[in-house]
């Protein structure tokens, strides 16, 4: 199955991804692992997207379709694609639609994983990191057993940057701004499926999976 995977800044679309990825077997594609795939490799799409890189500008969309295109083609996608990150914009999910259509991998289905953008700055300005061993934990939802201090190793816990309610803020407008035209484009195209993600992470799954199983 061909699918495109959407969701605010902290909706959990990482942990979902992971378990639809388990559930179909398909690739997970995201630009910025394609990105870092073909400058490593020095492809000539890879150089091309590097000069834009090196000189601080955005790559051009007919770079990134053609880097999209590319990939989408090799042989791991034919059993389908997890694509994230891409389309971000209209002309990029008309140029999708083209192109996959031309290499017969059309969009089958984007499910879009809502959130309350209250319930969301609740839930991600409450995170706290142990910035020595990785383990997280929350204010309200898991605490640790000393307050501001990490169970494992004892180390001072700290609220990442993006995570403050001022960067959160800029961030979920910045994607409700963007997404929302994309949304609406997919939805008249009749692919657009809506889980909650809110829910238990389970319980998000479970209605991922109901969506998936009917689209199959």
């Amino acid at each position: 199955m061909n699918i495109i995977l959407m969701g605010p800044p902290g909706a959990g679309k990482g942990t979902q991804s992971e378990k639809i990825l388990s559930y179909l077997d398909i690739p997970h594609i995201s630009t910025g692992d394609m990105f870092r795939e073909a400058i490593k490799n020095q492809t000539e799409l890879g150089k091309l997207a590097q000069s834009y890189t090196n000189a601080g500008k955005l790559v051009p969309d007919e770079v990134t379709i053609a880097l999209v295109k590319e990939r989408l083609s090799r042989d791991d996608c034919k059993k389908g694609y997890l694509l994230d990150g891409f389309p971000r914009t209209i002309p990029q999910a008309e140029a999708l639609e083209v192109l996959a259509k031309e290499i017969s991998r059309p969009v089958e289905l984007v499910i879009n994983i809502t959130a309350d953008k209250d319930e969301l700055v609740k839930r991600i300005s409450g995170r706290r990191v142990c910035p020595k061993c990785g383990n997280s934990y929350h204010v309200s939802f898991k605490k640790p057993k000393v307050d501001g201090v990490c169970d494992s190793c004892g180390s001072e816990l700290i609220q990442r940057k993006d995570d403050t309610i001022e960067s959160l803020n800029v961030r979920l407008d910045a994607y409700e701004n963007q997404t929302k035209p994309l949304i609406e484009f997919y939805e008249k195209l009749g692919l657009c499926k809506e889980v909650n993600g809110l829910q238990d992470i389970d319980d998000v799954f479970k209605d991922i999976q109901k969506i998936l199983d009917e689209v199959k």
